[in-house]
């Protein structure tokens, strides 16, 4: 075969993949995209568009036999499983369709179908042995589902992940998923309310990703209302049967008890894809998970001409860090050795349960480490926010962090209602480094739930002692805000 010689190769068409093409190809006309697997992108295919699609199915379910208190009544409500998948399906398949009219406007000779594998830092090799001799390489190879030891005796027929679930012709009767985590929690919480058995099993009690405990053990009775749900849970067995799978596990009232359900989802993470590339024949220093180390400015793998970006970086994998981190990789691989810092925006991350989860900024993690005795924090409970009531959406926390003595503001966490929303609010707030006293002179509508922030940041701006104290029932602020 004929060796191929290019300036850039980026291994991985994915978001970060396509990103860092777009970005190479402004520096370099000689640049090659090489995909081993399906194209289309985990957000499209797996993730992010169709677990909203099954979430806004659920909401509507949800909704119509949540109507009673409004003084609606709504009889006869029947959720038709086929018809929900079908339209999960349907809808999925037309996101891919707009990735894959993506890629096919990519030129021909700049696209390239084989799993490659580095041979030397600068020299790739396909399955069929092709050589690409490439003066900079990127690395976004994407991600693939972790399996627990318990989990990996199961067949296909039994055992789901977030690449199969969507493919489903109906819904089942029960499934136990394992890991609490930001997919399994949607899911978990989508599937219940569609009618299906769910219990959700997890290890060390973490949920969602939330930090702080009050916030986490809101959470946890908010989700126990609606499904099992044990984020330290004890399983002693996972075993399959000929109509599904039991699960032997130790029930939180005390009781060892043996369930069968029709399937296991494991929600138990994702971890970056670089088995099968070989990253030992690169001579890059490789961390504990063999994964290589870089710097998360200018996604340069050591000192070398290697970048690597999105989901395989093991690094914030959401979507829109996957681009940003595809494109700084691509300008880099672009204009090599000319390398510089590209933009990393304010952490934030979106929950899409109900109530929605949101953390912005420095979590309080990273506030005890960096920030220590020197930040403080602000409260609001949603449970008699003016708006929330209003919808019946009047559950959740909200946190805000400011340091001490220049009053700025830090980072938040929050379970309830319109996190989304608000979560991005918050994030512009941090990356443009406002303080809270600047937040508070924004305007803030009546009634919104928003006002709940502001209620919020007033209890912070106390606290760092540069406001006043909250007011209970504030008139000037509207009833209820």
């Amino acid at each position: 075969m004929t060796p191929l010689h290019v300036d850039v190769a980026i291994i991985g068409a994915g978001t970060a993949g396509m990103g860092a093409y777009r970005s190479a190809r402004a520096h370099t006309g000689s640049v090659l995209l090489i995909e081993g697997g399906l194209y289309g992108t985990t957000c499209a295919r797996f993730g992010c568009m169709p677990s909203k699609l099954l979430i806004a199915a659920a909401q509507v379910a949800h909704q119509a036999q949540h109507a009673e208190p409004f003084g609606v009544r709504v009889k006869g409500i029947t959720v038709d499983g086929a018809a929900v998948m079908a339209r999960v399906r349907s809808e999925r398949d037309r996101f891919v369709g707009f990735v894959l009219e993506t890629v096919d406007a990519i030129a021909p000779g700049d696209r390239l179908k084989a799993k490659v594998s580095f041979q030397d830092a600068t020299t790739l090799a396909t399955e069929q042995g092709q050589l690409i001799h490439a003066k900079r390489i990127v690395i976004a190879t994407g991600s693939i589902p972790v399996l627990p030891p318990m989990l990996k005796g199961l067949s296909n027929a039994h055992l789901l992940t977030n690449e199969n679930v969507f493919d489903l012709a109906t819904l089942p009767t029960s499934l136990a998923v394992f890991g609490p985590g930001i997919l399994g929690m949607e899911l978990a919480q989508a599937m219940s309310r569609l009618g299906v058995k769910v219990k959700v099993f997890g290890v060390g009690g973490g949920i969602a990703g939330i930090h702080d405990s009050v916030i986490r053990d809101y959470a946890n009775a908010s989700f126990n209302d609606e499904f099992y749900l044990d984020a330290a849970a004890q399983v002693k067995s996972v075993k399959e049967t000929a109509t599904g799978v039991d699960v032997h596990y130790l029930h939180r009232d005390g009781a060892w008890q043996t369930e069968e359900f029709d399937y296991v989802l494991a929600a138990t993470g994702r971890a970056p894809d670089l088995a099968g590339l070989a990253l030992e024949n690169t001579g890059l220093q490789l961390n504990e998970r063999g994964e290589p180390v870089f710097d998360r400015l200018t996604l340069q793998c050591g000192d070398s001409s290697i970048f690597i970006a999105g989901d395989a970086s093991n690094d914030i994998p959401l979507l829109h860090e996957a681009a940003d981190q595809g494109r700084i990789a691509g300008e880099n691989a672009g204009r090599y050795p000319d390398i510089q810092p590209g933009l990393r925006r304010t952490a934030l991350a979106v929950v899409f349960t109900d109530p929605q989860i949101t953390s912005v900024g420095h979590n309080l993690k990273q506030l005890n480490q960096h920030f220590k005795d020197r930040f403080a924090e602000g409260l609001v409970s949603f449970e008699d926010q003016g708006r929330s009531r209003v919808m019946l959406r009047n559950k959740g926390i909200l946190k805000v962090y400011g340091e001490q003595g220049n009053g700025l503001f830090l980072g938040a966490e929050m379970f309830g209602p319109a996190a989304e929303h608000i979560g991005h609010l918050l994030a512009w707030a941090a990356q443009k480094r406002m303080t809270v006293s600047e937040m508070l002179e924004m305007p803030f509508y009546h009634p919104v739930i928003e006002e709940g922030l502001r209620t919020a940041l007033r209890d912070l701006n106390h606290k760092l002692h540069i406001g006043p104290g909250v007011i209970d029932h504030c008139m000037d602020c509207g009833p209820g805000a």
